[in-house]
Parts: structure tokens; C-alpha cells; sequence
């Protein structure tokens, strides 16, 4: 029976960490799941800090108030050293690359960098790291489709930004496309 999915993600104000939460948390009303979205930022507009907490689960959620979580999504250095102890025994912790000093090193869970920073320079838009890492998130925990994602896309980016959709597919793919990798490398190592 599938069960809840409990994330957090963490970072600075203006790293699209509310928009990660917000964009599953449709897609899993898409699919008809119960869900809680839960954000949490400091006062400062960009540059504070920011988490939310999502729950995406096929039965009732009894409480949004967590502190242990399946997943962490990771993209600053002060929120690797707060949540990486957070994340349950077998859970997967994901995080940017460039944004790490101090990588975790629990072996307990499934860790996986992404250099999202580097990829969506490539792409020519840095604002699309965060559909990078969630692309990586959905094939390592697939608790929604992709195709619900774009969906989710179109409801939460407003009107005069959704020619910015294909983009954001794009990064969604890359993000699945380097976490498939991740897998090989680590089969043949």
C-alpha cells in the first residue's frame, strides 16, 4: 500500500524553494492526494531563509507539523547543517552541488548532489535550477507524474511568465536525466 511522502525543502529566499513545495503539492491534487503545503520563510524578501514542508499522501493527513522527513531537498549550507539529521533512516537527501561546503555523510541515507546551479547556466535560465533538482527528486521518489508537474506549472506560474513552460520541462528532464546516471555510475563503481 503506498504510504505518505513527508519533504522538506530548504534553502535562501529567491532559490524557488515555496515554488518546489507548491508545484507537487498541485500536482498531487491533480492526482487526487491529500496533501499539505507548508511554507516557512524569514522576513527578508530575497537572501532569508525559506523551507516548506510537503506531505503528499493516498489517505488522510492527521498533522502537517513535522520534524522528521522521508526527503530532503537541500540548497544552502545552513539548511544542509539544520535538516540533514532530520531525514528518516532509508530517506533520500538531494542537494545542489555549487551550494554545499560541508557535503553530509550519513550512510544510513540515499544522498544525491546535482550540480543544478551549473545546468541551468547552460540552459541559459539559473531560475530553472529548482525544476532541475525537482526532475531528480520525481525519479528517485516518483510520487507524482511529470506530466501533472507541467500541469502544476501552468496553475502556479502566473500568466505573463507560462511561455517560460518549455524551459521548465527541459530542466524537469535534465534533473531526470542526471539522476538515472547517478545510478549507473554507482552500479559500475
Amino acid at each position: 500500500m503506498e504510504k505518505a511522502h513527508e519533504i522538506i525543502f530548504a534553502g535562501f529566499g529567491g532559490q524557488g524553494i515555496l515554488s518546489m513545495g507548491q508545484i507537487i503539492s498541485y500536482a498531487a491534487m491533480i492526482e487526487n492526494k491529500e496533501l499539505s503545503w507548508m511554507p516557512s520563510y524569514g522576513p527578508e524578501m530575497r537572501g532569508g531563509t525559506a523551507n516548506c514542508i510537503v506531505i503528499v499522501s493516498p489517505n488522510r493527513i492527521s498533522s502537517p507539523i513535522i520534524s522528521r522527513f522521508d526527503s530532503a531537498i537541500v540548497l544552502n549550507q545552513p539548511s544542509m547543517d539544520k535538516f540533514e539529521k532530520e531525514v528518516k533512516t532509508r530517506g533520500l537527501l538531494l542537494y545542489e552541488a555549487s551550494s554545499i561546503i560541508n557535503p553530509p555523510l550519513r550512510s544510513d541515507i540515499e544522498i544525491l548532489s546535482i550540480a543544478a546551479n551549473e545546468e541551468a547556466q547552460k540552459l541559459g535560465k539559473k531560475q530553472v535550477a529548482n525544476m532541475i533538482l525537482v526532475g531528480a527528486f520525481l525519479y528517485k521518489r516518483p510520487i507524482v507524474e511529470i506530466e501533472n508537474i507541467i500541469k502544476a506549472l501552468k496553475k502556479v506560474l502566473p500568466e505573463r511568465h507560462h511561455h517560460l513552460i518549455p524551459i521548465n520541462e527541459q530542466a524537469l528532464a535534465i534533473g531526470q536525466r542526471i539522476a538515472k546516471e547517478s545510478e549507473k555510475e554507482l552500479i559500475h563503481n
